[in-house]
């Protein structure tokens, strides 16, 4: 018997959208997931350092812009998850979804080895994740 693939539809969210929530957005659509990510105070483009580890990987965001989070993107998108990482107390109340909180430090201004260990920190969560994702009814 085949194992199910738990994939809800998540979005990321952060302060600025400059970091953390692209790195987790990006690394769960590489697994196959419906990821967006979005900020409560979205900066204007992605941190230098962010984006620079992440091609590292093989990920692209020379292009990404950072957005606001808001309730529409939230319905509109058909979130079943909001992960936090810095931002829970102002994320809008969307009914039905769900919302995770993530202790993840927000990479702004660090060094290339620093960033390259948040960004594993938030793989080890995204795995944490959907390892517990298939006890979780959507």
């Amino acid at each position: 018997m085949e194992a199910k693939l738990c994939r809800p539809r998540v979005l990321f969210a952060c302060i600025h959208n400059a970091g953390r929530s692209q790195i987790a957005a990006e690394l769960y659509r590489a697994k196959g997931g419906f990821g967006i990510s979005a900020g409560t105070n979205p900066s204007t483009h992605v941190h230098p350092n962010v984006e620079r580890c992440m091609r590292e990987l093989g990920f692209d965001l020379s292009k990404a812009t950072p957005t606001k989070l808001t309730s529409e993107l939230v319905t509109e998108n058909k979130i079943d998850f909001i992960i936090t990482m810095g931002c829970n107390e102002q994320c809008p109340y969307v009914p039905g979804v769900k919302i995770v909180a993530w202790n993840i430090s927000d990479p702004k201004g660090m060094d290339d080895a620093n960033t390259r260990a948040v960004i594993n920190e938030i793989g080890i969560e995204l795995s944490n994740f959907l390892d517990n994702c298939k006890n979780i009814e959507l």
